[in-house]
């Protein structure tokens, strides 16, 4: 390691080492994620044009009703959110024995609740799916739906085990073999798509058959074979004797009890497109995965990549360091989202058209998903920032603060739909308010876990909004040399000028964003000038 200057103190060495663990943690899950990203977008523009929208795409999004219901039901997102702090508590304070103690407890009860939650969904998966798609029970693919939930329904315990067996992963600093299982469960569903649906009827079956064959081999058999071959101490227990293992339930339990919205949006939007035309709840789902790209390039990234950090300074009361952390990836968060959500705003007709409008999907379909995902855009900035907030609660080990505040939301959200679903907005009233939902969420998780955490530097976030807004004029106006000139109508139903516009359009205006911010003094643009330094390098050597 490099000499270091005589005035850097040992702590802020070990705060420097840290960041620096976090921002090549952060690298390897937004390379990940990305990746999953680019292949969840193939998978889209691949059944988009195999499939188009109608009655069976309706369904094939329904289908996953039933197994969204029971990730709920047993907080699947918290289980390893839950874990992994106590995991951590253990791991980084030389109880490594209490640690897969705990490990082997909460995997064996786990597989013996999720295993009997599936086993029953199976069975009643019919007059549960009529409760949660009531606009389609009379519909000819109601049945459809019910069949494909019960495919699905497999996955749900991959995707449980294997957060468990990630989290042991995460808090070894192994980031990049968690980040192959969205990748694998994507080619699963492609695969589904190309292969398999030529076997089956409808076709839109083999896709779920692909989803859950990708959730088992990427979610389960991958992270068990890594975690054998590092070592690990498995030995299956119903006990709850000891306390780390009543801890993971005790932090668990809030999200079981509460309806958090990032839990239960999906759901509740399918449920109420349920009950408009046939494609609506195709169109929904396409421009919620496309404002869920940089949810996941960004926030999730990011979250994944500092929770084991903040988990180890609150382990061990280095709350200064806690604090510092948290506000940097907020900042970094904000910078990287909020131009990501104007940009996609501006070029949300080419962007739908470049992956969609072709084969079956038609250019009335891509007019519906462009105006649904601008209404989505709204709030992508703060949907990235809850997963890091949430890993901030969860890292003090308070699991119900973050859900009561969820659920306070769902309610705000729901209201806001059962009111303006009846105006002329229709459907666009989903997006709407799930946009305006997550604001309102982000700043009140902001304000209430600052205090607990010796204060997130929220003037400097003011700051870094600002100069990322003003940064965002420069996208809006290159962007808009694509969207808003005779350029848009010139290359519409063209796919290939489409493509080329949209690409250059977008790395011009990324390009653009970067020069405003970097002339407005924001460090964050530190992390592009490493990037690209990195890059010249390589080409260097190359030369």
């Amino acid at each position: 390691m490099s000499e270091l200057p005589p005035d850097l103190s040992p702590q802020h060495e070990e705060q420097h080492q840290v960041a620096k663990g976090v921002a090549k943690a952060g690298g390897i899950m937004v390379a990940s994620l990305l990746l999953s990203r680019v292949l969840g977008i193939a998978r889209d523009s691949i059944i988009s044009g195999m499939f188009g929208t109608s009655e069976f795409t309706d369904a094939y999004a329904l289908a996953f009703q039933v197994p969204d219901l029971l990730f709920f039901l047993i907080s699947g997102g918290a289980l390893s959110s839950a874990f992994i702090p106590v995991f951590s508590e253990y791991w980084h304070t030389d109880r490594k024995q209490d640690a897969w103690k705990v490990f082997s407890s909460v995997l064996s009860i786990m597989s013996v609740i999720i295993l009997a939650f599936i086993g029953i969904s199976f069975v009643f998966a019919e007059p549960i799916t009529a409760q949660l798609s009531p606009g389609k029970v009379s519909s000819q693919s109601f049945h459809e739906i019910v069949r494909m939930s019960r495919i699905l329904l497999p996955a749900q315990y991959a995707f449980f085990i294997g957060g468990i067996m990630m989290g042991t992963l995460y808090t070894r600093k192994v980031f990049s073999i968690p980040g192959l299982g969205p990748n694998i469960y994507n080619i699963g569903i492609i695969l589904g798509a190309v292969v398999i649906s030529h076997f089956v009827q409808p076709g839109v079956v083999g896709m779920c058959i692909g989803a859950t064959t990708g959730a088992i081999v990427g979610n389960l058999i991958v992270p068990f074979l890594v975690i054998r071959k590092m070592g690990f101490e498995f030995k299956p227990t119903l006990s709850i004797e000891h306390e780390g293992t009543r801890k993971v339930f005790r932090l668990m339990l809030p999200v079981v009890l509460g309806l958090s919205l990032p839990g239960v949006f999906a759901m509740i939007m399918r449920f109420y497109g349920s009950y408009f035309p046939a494609g609506t709840n195709t169109v929904l789902d396409y421009g919620n995965k496309l404002m869920q790209a940089p949810l996941g390039i960004f926030g999730q990234s990011m979250a994944i990549a500092v929770f084991p950090a903040l988990s180890q300074f609150y382990a061990e009361k280095k709350m200064d360091l806690f604090s510092a952390q948290l506000s940097k990836t907020l900042r970094t968060v904000v910078y990287l989202s909020i131009p990501a959500s104007v940009l996609m705003a501006v070029l949300a007709p080419q962007i739908c058209a470049m992956l969609y409008q072709h084969g079956k999907f038609t250019a009335e379909a891509t007019h519906q998903t462009a105006v649904v995902l601008q209404f989505f855009c709204i709030g992508i900035w703060a949907w990235c920032l809850h997963p890091i907030l949430m890993r901030a609660f969860f890292s003090i080990q308070d699991t119900v603060t973050p859900i009561v505040i969820g659920t306070i939301t769902t309610f705000v959200f729901i209201t806001m739909v059962h009111f303006l679903k009846a105006t002329s907005l229709g459907y666009l009233a989903l997006p709407f308010a799930g946009s305006i939902a997550p604001i309102v969420m982000v700043i009140v998780m902001a304000l209430v876990v600052s205090p607990r955490i010796g204060g997130i530097d929220i003037k400097a976030i003011g700051v870094t909004i600002g100069k990322c807004v003003i940064g965002s004029i420069g996208v809006v106006a290159v962007a808009g040399l694509i969207a808003w000139t005779p350029i848009a109508s010139s290359i519409q139903n063209h796919k290939l000028p489409t493509i080329l516009a949209t690409v250059i359009g977008g790395l011009a205006s990324v390009w653009a964003y970067y020069l405003i911010t970097r002339k407005l003094n924001m460090a964050e643009t530190e992390y592009l000038d490493r990037a690209m330094a990195k890059i010249n390098a390589k080409l260097g050597r190359q030369t």
